[in-house]
């Protein structure tokens, strides 16, 4: 409704910058640089931002012609419908609690950094370390159930104000990053992929802006230019921050499971023990904030596929008092302590980047198949050099899926397989579902499709850990056959029924 839409183009650039500026910057910059890239992490971080602007494009033509609230999963429910926006929802959702997850690990990392700052005993923090996760998470639950907000501009104005402390500062140093550009070998150029894959987490945040697409004044015009200003301040805050960071801590420096992060290293150098103790704080309100917007965004996914049909009513329930659907928030709430207290920080950072990457694909493919189902949609925005950047958005994004994997990166593969896995069990879901809600011959076919995918690979992933090596390749075989027959059942069948 009109009357609605109170936010102009400034409060819309705060609403994308306060979703992307938080806890991932204290910590993924870490395993890019010391583990992955080197020095060449500045590149990879830059290159993520090409990589966000062209998929941006996309974002801005859909939130303008539809903007309405759900984001991704509308868009593609518009475009495809039916297992697409299911599937949308679904990596959306997953990707929230695998980042709801890290940032409550950041948060119990970054007290330990306060800790160490104090001289007081770490090790109080790292063996209580799922305690506090847990105490975190049911303090935020009892916090979103209650319907508190956060005050995301103070928190938005107070990151750039200690950011641009710390870049002030650093112009007294003689920085000069070795091997910022990645080689021309291959093994080289896997590797720039792969930590590309892991960083980019650190941009998919500012997607809060497209949900508050129904707020904002003038969409078609306000929301385009804010993804596109919020994209170029976060590439070039982030480049400026990594810069400044791998140029004051070499990358040979020795690295324990106590070192603070990159970013408090380099804190600590630049600022001395003030800058410390205000970048740990800093990474402390930025986990909070990420656990507690993460709860949101889940609550209100799932919630919007209940409304569809596609999961339970009971998680359309809300608060007598607050109005707030507890039951949703207290459900995804489980699984992020579940996989906080996992303490697998690398493993949720690919876990997350697989989520969102994925459904950045689905929207570069939403854009394409509404130019050819609605040609007549008004498009107060357009992505320019149309098809090329939505068929570069989908190329770059199964791109950094498959280079940390192909690099065989133990974190990568684990998270891959995981997330397979955990998307095979909803399509099974959605199919058992949609057998129960209309029973037929295609729709069984549909539902048989589903399960016999979700068993492939399910038995894929569960091949490493159940099966001698003997029988291991006969295992993948038998998976890909019955992911590849499910397909064929799923596709034969939808079109029938469609």
């Amino acid at each position: 409704m009109a009357n609605e839409r109170k936010l102009g183009l400034f409060s819309a650039i705060i609403m994308g910058l306060s979703g992307a500026i938080g806890f991932e910057i204290f910590v993924l910059l870490n395993y890019a640089y010391f583990d992955l890239a080197g020095p060449s992490m500045i590149s990879a971080l830059f290159f993520c931002g090409i990589i966000n602007l062209i998929t941006m494009l996309s974002y801005s033509e859909l939130s303008a012609a539809i903007p309405e609230v759900g984001g991704e999963y509308t868009y593609t429910k518009v475009a495809f419908g039916g297992i697409i926006s299911f599937m949308a929802g679904c990596l959306r959702w997953l990707a929230s609690v695998f980042g709801g997850a890290l940032a409550a690990i950041v948060f119990v990392n970054q007290l330990g950094v306060l800790f160490s700052v104090f001289d007081l005993p770490i090790q109080l923090v790292l063996v209580n370390a799922s305690l506090l996760i847990v105490g975190l998470v049911v303090i935020l639950i009892f916090l979103s159930v209650r319907g508190v907000n956060e005050a995301t501009t103070l928190i938005v104005g107070a990151f750039l104000a200690i950011f641009v402390i710390f870049l002030a500062m650093s112009l007294g140093y003689t920085l000069a990053p070795q091997n910022i550009v990645p080689e021309a070998s291959g093994n080289s150029i896997v590797v720039f992929f792969a930590a590309t894959a892991y960083l980019f987490p650190m941009f998919v945040g500012m997607r809060a802006l497209v949900a508050g697409a129904p707020q904002i004044k003038n969409p078609g015009k306000n929301v385009p230019r804010a993804l596109m200003i919020t994209t170029v301040l976060l590439t070039v805050v982030y480049f400026a921050v990594a810069f400044v960071a791998v140029g004051v801590v070499p990358v040979t420096t020795p690295i324990t499971a106590e070192s603070p992060p990159l970013l408090n290293l380099a804190a600590k150098e630049i600022m001395g023990p003030i800058g410390a103790i205000l970048f740990a704080l800093a990474g402390m309100f930025a986990s909070v904030s990420s656990v507690g917007t993460a709860m949101s965004v889940q609550s209100s996914i799932l919630g919007g596929m209940s409304r569809d049909g596609y999961l339970p009513n009971v998680l359309l329930k809300a608060h007598k008092r607050f109005g707030t659907r507890y039951v949703a928030i207290i459900a995804s709430s489980l699984f992020v302590i579940f996989f906080g207290t996992s303490g697998a920080v690398v493993f949720l950072g690919y876990a997350a980047s697989f989520g969102s990457l994925l459904v950045f694909a689905l929207v570069n493919l939403s854009l394409i198949q509404l130019r050819r189902k609605m040609p007549r949609l008004d498009r107060p925005f357009k992505a320019p050099l149309y098809p090329l950047t939505p068929l570069a958005g989908i190329v770059m994004s199964v791109l950094l899926l498959t280079f940390p994997v192909i690099l065989r990166d133990v974190n990568a593969e684990s998270a891959l397989l995981s997330s397979l896995g955990m998307v095979a069990i909803v399509l099974v879901t959605y199919y058992l579902r949609m057998v129960k809600r209309e029973v037929d011959f295609n729709r069984l076919r549909v539902a048989v499709g589903g399960i016999s995918f979700g068993a492939g690979v399910t038995l894929i992933v569960l091949t490493p850990v159940i099966a001698p090596p003997s029988l291991s390749i006969i295992m993948v075989l038998v998976g890909l056959v019955s992911i590849v027959a499910g397909i064929l059942n799923i596709l034969v069948s939808t079109r029938k029924i469609d």
